[in-house]
């Protein structure tokens, strides 16, 4: 798959080796600009539909997370490349999908094109399609503490679970439950059946999932309307268990 991409970085050795490397190293990727600065960046990515975009994080005028804030709808994937490791979390909490590190290793872009290329093949085959879950309907039941006991439910009627701090809220068709267990909790207890962790704070029952949607990175709908972000670094994962 042709993946239509281009470079934002300030510095101009910087963009040439990356130039270099991708024209070498990434015959499936068409670089369809380069931009020095988050407003020629904006401009490029307004005239162009892309797949991904190299991203430098500072910048003159502004850095990298100012750029994705005024892109709204955005369908492209995102690879940072930086000098400083320590924008790796706000990376991932801007759904980048690969975090690369200068000076930049060969076989790390390999991974992150790789990377991309797999998501966007996925996402263009499932594009505009209600979702079917390539998996059986998993029985099975899990029990709940209440202060009189416990109450028991059937895995099958959870749609999703919500992180809050130390509890979790467990949502229902049409009620929702909040228990002092973490999500990590449920992503234990859960695990044998099908529910995927597709960000930080949700867990989604994979029969429960109607449709998928691209956008920042990408968003599930569920059986009760309820419409979710899925976590670029997640996304792999759970398109893993569509056709």
């Amino acid at each position: 798959m042709k993946i239509n991409a281009i470079i934002v970085e300030d510095e101009a050795v910087s963009r040439e080796i990356l130039r270099n490397y991708i024209g070498k190293y990434c015959p499936n990727v068409i670089l369809k600009g380069e931009a020095s600065n988050i407003e020629e960046a904006y401009e490029l990515i307004q005239k162009h539909e892309l797949d991904l975009v190299f991203l430098d994080v500072e910048m003159p005028f502004g850095n990298a997370f100012d750029l994705l804030e005024k892109v709204e709808d955005r369908t492209f994937e995102t690879v940072f490349v930086t000098a400083y490791d320590h924008y790796a979390i706000e990376a991932l909490n801007s759904h980048a999908s690969y975090y690369l590190l200068k000076p930049i290793s060969i076989d790390e872009l390999i991974k992150a094109v790789n990377h991309v290329t797999e998501i966007k093949e996925k996402e263009n085959d499932l594009e505009h399609k209600i979702l079917k879950p390539n998996i059986t309907s998993a029985e099975g039941k899990i029990t709940i503490p209440q202060q009189d006991g416990f109450e028991v439910l059937d895995v099958n009627d959870i749609v999703f679970c919500k992180a809050d701090d130390n509890y979790t809220e467990i949502h229902l068709a049409n009620s929702k439950k909040l228990v002092s267990k973490t999500l990590k909790y449920f992503e234990d207890v859960l695990s044998e059946y099908p529910f995927a962790r597709i960000h930080k704070s949700y867990l989604v029952n994979i029969n429960a999932v109607t449709k998928y949607k691209k956008g920042k990175g990408g968003s599930v709908v569920v059986s009760n309307g309820k419409e979710i972000l899925v976590s670029s670094s997640k996304k792999g994962r759970l398109l893993s268990y569509f056709k």
